[in-house]
Protein backbone atom coordinates (compact mmCIF):
# COMPACT_ATOMS: atom_id res chain seq x y z
CA UNK A 1 0.00 0.00 0.00
CA UNK A 2 2.84 2.41 0.81
CA UNK A 3 4.38 1.70 -2.59
CA UNK A 4 1.12 2.47 -4.35
CA UNK A 5 0.72 5.72 -2.42
CA UNK A 6 4.31 6.76 -3.11
CA UNK A 7 3.95 5.87 -6.78
CA UNK A 8 0.72 7.86 -7.02
CA UNK A 9 2.30 10.92 -5.39
CA UNK A 10 5.34 10.65 -7.67
CA UNK A 11 3.07 10.49 -10.71
CA UNK A 12 1.14 13.57 -9.60
CA UNK A 13 4.32 15.55 -9.00
CA UNK A 14 5.75 14.54 -12.38
CA UNK A 15 2.46 15.08 -14.22
CA UNK A 16 1.94 18.64 -12.95
CA UNK A 17 4.83 20.27 -14.87
CA UNK A 18 3.78 18.47 -18.06
CA UNK A 19 0.30 19.96 -17.80
CA UNK A 20 1.75 23.47 -17.38
CA UNK A 21 4.11 22.94 -20.33
CA UNK A 22 1.19 22.77 -22.79
CA UNK A 23 0.41 26.43 -22.19
CA UNK A 24 2.97 29.20 -21.99
CA UNK A 25 1.98 32.16 -19.81
CA UNK A 26 4.30 34.32 -21.92
CA UNK A 27 1.74 33.99 -24.74
CA UNK A 28 -1.11 35.41 -22.64
CA UNK A 29 -2.36 38.92 -23.44
CA UNK A 30 -0.71 41.84 -21.66
CA UNK A 31 -2.76 42.75 -18.59
CA UNK A 32 -4.69 46.01 -18.70
CA UNK A 33 -6.01 47.73 -15.59
CA UNK A 34 -9.57 47.63 -17.02
CA UNK A 35 -11.13 44.43 -18.41
CA UNK A 36 -14.39 42.41 -18.33
CA UNK A 37 -14.96 40.33 -15.19
CA UNK A 38 -14.42 36.57 -15.48
CA UNK A 39 -17.77 36.27 -13.66
CA UNK A 40 -19.59 38.08 -16.47
CA UNK A 41 -22.88 39.85 -15.71
CA UNK A 42 -21.73 43.06 -17.38
CA UNK A 43 -19.24 43.78 -14.59
CA UNK A 44 -16.04 45.60 -15.54
CA UNK A 45 -12.89 45.34 -13.44
CA UNK A 46 -11.04 48.64 -13.03
CA UNK A 47 -7.86 49.72 -11.26
CA UNK A 48 -6.20 46.29 -11.43
CA UNK A 49 -2.54 46.87 -10.57
CA UNK A 50 -1.04 43.71 -8.99
CA UNK A 51 2.10 43.49 -6.87
CA UNK A 52 4.08 40.49 -5.67
CA UNK A 53 4.76 40.15 -1.94
CA UNK A 54 6.72 37.02 -1.07
CA UNK A 55 4.40 34.08 -1.83
CA UNK A 56 1.36 36.19 -2.79
CA UNK A 57 0.25 38.40 -5.65
CA UNK A 58 -2.38 40.96 -4.71
CA UNK A 59 -4.21 44.07 -5.81
CA UNK A 60 -7.15 46.21 -4.90
CA UNK A 61 -9.68 46.78 -7.68
CA UNK A 62 -13.18 48.04 -8.41
CA UNK A 63 -15.98 45.91 -9.83
CA UNK A 64 -18.22 48.32 -11.75
CA UNK A 65 -21.72 47.47 -12.96
CA UNK A 66 -22.84 48.60 -16.40
CA UNK A 67 -25.43 51.30 -16.98
CA UNK A 68 -25.93 55.04 -16.56
CA UNK A 69 -25.56 55.07 -12.77
CA UNK A 70 -23.36 52.02 -12.09
CA UNK A 71 -22.71 50.64 -8.64
CA UNK A 72 -19.02 50.41 -7.74
CA UNK A 73 -17.66 47.73 -5.39
CA UNK A 74 -14.17 48.02 -3.87
CA UNK A 75 -12.34 44.69 -3.49
CA UNK A 76 -9.04 43.02 -2.67
CA UNK A 77 -7.77 39.93 -4.46
CA UNK A 78 -4.90 37.64 -3.47
CA UNK A 79 -3.32 34.84 -5.48
CA UNK A 80 -0.77 32.18 -4.65
CA UNK A 81 2.55 33.02 -6.35
CA UNK A 82 4.99 30.48 -7.75
CA UNK A 83 8.11 30.69 -9.89
CA UNK A 84 7.66 29.36 -13.45
CA UNK A 85 9.37 29.97 -16.80
CA UNK A 86 11.67 32.60 -15.31
CA UNK A 87 8.74 34.62 -13.99
CA UNK A 88 5.98 34.45 -11.37
CA UNK A 89 2.64 32.74 -11.92
CA UNK A 90 -0.23 33.99 -9.76
CA UNK A 91 -3.08 31.46 -9.44
CA UNK A 92 -5.80 30.25 -7.07
CA UNK A 93 -7.17 33.75 -6.58
CA UNK A 94 -9.58 34.64 -3.80
CA UNK A 95 -11.24 38.04 -3.49
CA UNK A 96 -13.21 39.86 -0.86
CA UNK A 97 -15.21 43.06 -0.81
CA UNK A 98 -14.16 45.89 1.49
CA UNK A 99 -17.82 46.35 2.44
CA UNK A 100 -20.67 43.87 2.56
CA UNK A 101 -18.77 40.68 3.24
CA UNK A 102 -18.89 39.32 -0.33
CA UNK A 103 -16.12 36.82 -1.15
CA UNK A 104 -15.27 34.48 -3.98
CA UNK A 105 -12.68 32.76 -6.11
CA UNK A 106 -11.57 33.34 -9.69
CA UNK A 107 -10.15 31.21 -12.49
CA UNK A 108 -8.18 34.29 -13.62
CA UNK A 109 -4.40 33.85 -13.57
CA UNK A 110 -1.57 36.34 -13.84
CA UNK A 111 2.02 36.02 -15.01
CA UNK A 112 4.82 38.52 -14.32
CA UNK A 113 8.12 38.46 -16.19
CA UNK A 114 10.58 41.12 -17.35
CA UNK A 115 8.43 43.92 -15.97
CA UNK A 116 5.31 42.84 -17.86
CA UNK A 117 2.05 41.51 -16.36
CA UNK A 118 -0.02 39.11 -18.45
CA UNK A 119 -3.46 37.72 -17.62
CA UNK A 120 -5.72 34.89 -18.67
Amino acid sequence: MRSLTALSLTFLVLAAPAADATESPESWPVLKSTFPSTGGGGITIKGYDPVIARTRCMTTFMAVESGDNPAVYANLIEFEAMAVEGGVLCHNGTWRAFEGGATGTTPFRLFFKDGVWRGK
